[in-house]
């Protein structure tokens, strides 16, 4: 069982960044396929960012979110700069033992972290 804790949210006005962090338990985390995704309100979740050895990003946030991992802390993280209002949502990491990333079939969830983005 891995357990996934996002921190980092908050409040910020456009054109500013914030780091979001995802903890995870477990001695296996750097096996796992880690992704972020995001949910804004009356929206379907997607899909942001995932790492296993090199990052991949959504067309929307390419060149603006970087993700990285530090397997000896079991933290992922997703640097967000250059933040526009439509990046309001509520932040969730993820985890999978498989080769695919996807809203459906990832193993285990975040609780999600809130990002509101001011105009």
């Amino acid at each position: 069982q891995v357990q996934l804790v996002e921190s980092g949210g908050g409040l910020v006005q456009a054109g500013n960044s914030l780091r979001l962090s995802c903890a995870a338990s477990g001695r296996t985390f750097s096996s796992y396929y880690m992704g972020w995704f995001r949910q804004a309100p009356g929206k379907e979740r997607e899909f942001v960012a995932a790492i296993r050895w090199s990052g991949s990003y959504a067309d929307s946030v390419k060149g603006r979110f970087t993700i990285s991992r530090d397997n000896a802390k079991n933290t992922v993280y997703l640097q967000m700069n250059s933040l526009k209002p439509e990046d309001t949502a509520v932040y969730y990491c993820a985890a999978t033992r498989g080769n695919r990333i996807a809203t459906t079939g990832m193993d285990y969830w975040g609780k999600g972290t809130l990002v509101t983005v001011s105009s």
